[in-house]
């Protein structure tokens, strides 16, 4: 089976061509890009389009790579012992599976997504080598080898806030998200806001682009700020004459809070009009 994207997922020929050539490698796809450009989603539509169940490991600044293998509740055995409860005398009832040992038991081949990997201490990456590689881990305080059944569909998103060890890219297939052309952008926009007016996603694009391209702004709004902006838009009723002033007179866009996510970037743009019809 081959990823071709989704009804709810358009995926350039570029991206379909990553996910599908990690498949056939049987590595891990490793994708970067800017935040909002769908990576997390991608995974999600993967296991959509090929019917395979998906399973999510999302990773914060504490997160340890045994937490994605296992844990062993010591506690929780400590307070069943002093409560007399039988359980006690088989420590496999105090092992915590992790998301890697639930994709690697499961029945059919799955999806597995490592959210956001380079959240992680610098070291993360590097302890998963051997499992990612060899796709089994051993339980020590089981005595146990716990060996994929299929090899999942591993799919790694990175937001490049830490260099990632060379041992690791090695292993993966790596994919850069562009962020989408106009055109590829007007498809996105219709998958998700199909009664959108013509008129008012023109201008809405407009704007939206000179936004990310005004010199010294400090975050670029994304795909999905876009969108967000985009449903106030119609919710409010804002017309695409307001936008066109506002592109022309380099005014501050409507309902800007959806674009602008902090006050130097919002600084950077003239004051509202206070012309009466403005929209501001």
């Amino acid at each position: 089976m081959k990823f071709a994207g989704t009804d709810s997922y358009i995926a350039t020929d570029d991206l379909m061509l990553a996910v599908n050539s990690a498949m056939v490698l049987g590595r891990p796809l490793l994708v970067k890009g800017e935040p909002g450009t769908g990576k997390t989603m991608l995974a999600e539509e993967v296991a959509r389009a090929l019917g395979k169940e998906l399973f999510q490991w999302h990773i914060k600044s504490t997160t340890k790579a045994q937490q994605g293998l296992y844990e062993y509740d010591a506690v929780s055995r400590l307070r069943d012992s002093q409560l007399g409860d039988p359980r006690v005398h088989d420590i496999a009832n105090y092992i915590v599976k992790g998301k890697l040992w639930e994709a690697f038991e499961s029945e059919r081949q799955a999806v597995l997504l490592i959210d956001e990997v380079d959240k992680a201490d610098i070291e993360f990456p590097n302890d998963l080598l051997r499992e990612l590689d060899r796709m089994e881990f051993y339980v020590y305080e089981t005595q146990q080898l716990v060996q994929a059944k299929n090899r999942p569909i591993i799919i790694i998103t990175s937001n490049n806030e830490k260099e990632l060890p060379d041992a690791f890219l090695r292993r993966c297939f790596f994919h850069y998200i562009r962020f989408p052309d106009k055109q590829t952008l007007e498809q996105i926009v219709n998958v998700h806001y199909p009664e959108i007016a013509r008129e008012l996603m023109k201008e809405a694009l407009e704007v939206f682009y000179g936004v990310r391209e005004i010199p010294g702004l400090k975050k670029k709004p994304s795909t999905s700020e876009l969108l967000d902006w985009l449903k106030i838009l119609m919710a409010e009723q804002i017309p695409a004459e307001a936008l066109r002033l506002g592109k022309k007179e380099r005014l501050i866009p409507p309902l800007h809070g959806a674009l602008l996510k902090n006050e130097q970037d919002v600084q950077l743009f003239h004051p509202p009009s206070r012309r009466a019809g403005s929209g501001y």
